[in-house]
């Protein structure tokens, strides 16, 4: 199952990396932020709960969660036999992975820059 889990959040990841240019932050706090809001609410959407949009933060962050979760739905055939656990589970999993690509093992010394 752990295996499983790891393949399906590669997949997703794979899909971030190639399509989406919010990941691209210049700095570390941007990028903790922008994960949290779209991949939270990507992750709402997919469990049909309710989505904050009370700030204009949050329905710039709801907006690209639309979009993830549609294409998630359209390639990701798998993802309709999964209950909300699972969804939260694999969320989690995709969001742990995302943070270590785009900020803890980055490379990109410009995330730390204190002049930012």
């Amino acid at each position: 199952m752990e295996e499983l889990m790891k393949e399906r959040v590669a997949q997703l990841e794979n899909y971030i990396l190639k399509h989406c240019l919010w990941q691209f932050h210049s700095r570390t706090w941007d990028r903790e932020k922008q994960n949290e809001g779209v991949l939270s609410k990507t992750m709402q959407i997919l469990c049909d709960e309710p989505v904050d949009k009370g700030t204009p933060a949050d329905r710039c962050y709801w907006v690209d969660a639309v979009v993830l979760a549609e294409e998630y739905k359209k390639r990701f055939s798998w993802l309709a036999a999964l209950d909300k656990t699972e969804i939260k589970l694999l969320m989690q999993g995709l969001r742990e992975r995302i943070d270590y690509v785009t900020i803890t093992g980055s490379l990109n010394k410009e995330l730390t820059v204190k002049q930012y």
